[in-house]
């Protein structure tokens, strides 16, 4: 049986787009920038599969013969979201990007959210998801009313002390803003985040959940799902396609986790294609820039890319790429426009260059051929 095995690094981009001034990220690029930062990266596993090749990145040499085709991806949707960058990849391309919000939402938002939920909210501005609950965390306690926050991206975001309101209280307040947060207010996600602590030593649990918009058109999921092609998510992959299109889904925030996922699910038979999305990457080091905490990061997901290829077997097909950039050597805590790496390796193939590619939804494309299905409408298969 052939399978597809897509490994999405979430944030870990290789240049920035012609037109990622328009998003104040002119001289982003999160691989060659942060291996600069570190004085070189020590990635052999992906060195051998070919990420030298794609651009120059101190510490991992280009190889004469790459065991893996590889090149980059323009992302053709505009934004630079975690939902656009996921879709694209499964084959949509998005005409307008998702609405962001750089002074907080409009009043009557906030009021009917208000209303609905049965409690005043703090905040409601662009901020850092760890500093704002620093800043506003004890007044959170004392009057028990949610903080809500944006960011550069399409999000509306509701923190709360996991002993002032249940997970399942804070929940339902985030499925209740996904519904008002509609048409011209359609955010491409809502996110809960939960903290513990005490002041100063608040921290954010691993009890996250993203409430996405449903993708507008069949993805790559859906048309594998619908095709009787056993479909496993992992990551967050779950929540960011409004959970559509897949029969098993493992939901984890954790790099590690996730690798040892998709080598269990590797070792079973029900799976022709799974998709894991690995957000250690942009979730804990490249918003909060944490170099050091990326760099390691990098070199633990080496060892997992060498652990999953081990596993396969002959008819798979693994794909290693990413959703947008993070660079966490640039002022910006925000995701960055970038281009993205592109890997593609099954056993016995020889690698080569794939160029520049104009849409993330080529892997879709490619993917979808490999897998023997039709129905991507966008992208241009490199399978051959």
């Amino acid at each position: 049986m052939k399978r597809a095995i897509v490994l999405i690094m979430d944030g870990v981009g290789i240049g920035a787009l012609p037109d990622a001034a328009k998003y104040g990220d002119e001289g982003s690029n999160t691989l060659v920038n942060l291996a600069e930062r570190c004085k070189g990266l020590n990635l052999p596993m992906l060195q051998k599969l070919g990420l030298g090749n794609i651009a120059k990145i101190k510490g991992v040499k280009k190889e004469t013969k790459p065991s893996a085709c590889f090149g980059k991806m323009a992302e053709k949707s505009p934004g630079k979201d975690s939902t656009s960058g996921h879709w694209e990849l499964c084959g949509i391309i998005l005409e307008k990007a998702f609405p962001t919000f750089p002074r907080g939402f409009p009043s009557d938002i906030i009021t009917s959210f208000e209303k609905k939920i049965g409690h005043g909210i703090l905040g409601n501005m662009p901020a850092s998801g760890t500093e704002i609950i620093k800043r506003l965390g004890e007044t959170h306690i004392r009057e028990r009313r949610p903080i809500v926050y944006t960011s550069a991206d399409s999000v509306f975001q509701v923190a709360c002390h996991m002993d002032v309101f249940s997970l399942e209280d804070l929940y339902s307040f985030c499925k209740v803003a996904r519904s008002l947060l509609q048409g011209e207010y359609g955010v491409a996600r809502v996110i809960a985040r939960p903290f513990a602590g005490q002041n100063p030593d608040f921290y954010r649990t691993k009890d996250r959940r993203d409430f996405s918009m449903a993708p507008p058109e069949p993805t790559l999921l859906d048309i594998a799902h619908q095709n009787g092609i056993g479909v496993t998510v992992i990551g967050k992959v779950d929540d960011l396609f409004n959970h559509r299109g897949f029969d098993r889904s493992f939901h984890s925030v954790n790099n590690m986790e996730c690798v040892d996922l998709v080598i269990s699910v590797m070792k079973q038979n029900g799976s022709a294609l799974i998709v894991a999305n690995f957000v250690q990457f942009d979730m804990d080091w490249g918003h909060r820039n944490d170099v050091e905490g990326f760099r390691k990061g990098l070199v633990e997901m080496d060892g997992g890319v060498e652990r999953i290829i081990k596993r396969a077997r002959e008819g798979d097909l693994i794909f290693i790429t990413a959703d947008h950039g993070n660079d966490p050597t640039t002022p910006s805590t925000d995701h960055s426009r970038e281009h993205v790496p592109i890997l593609a390796h099954s056993k016995g193939m020889a690698g080569y260059s794939l160029g520049t590619r104009e849409t993330f939804a080529d892997l879709a494309k490619t993917a979808a051929r490999h897998l023997g299905i039709e129905g991507i409408r966008h992208g241009k298969d490199f399978l051959k």
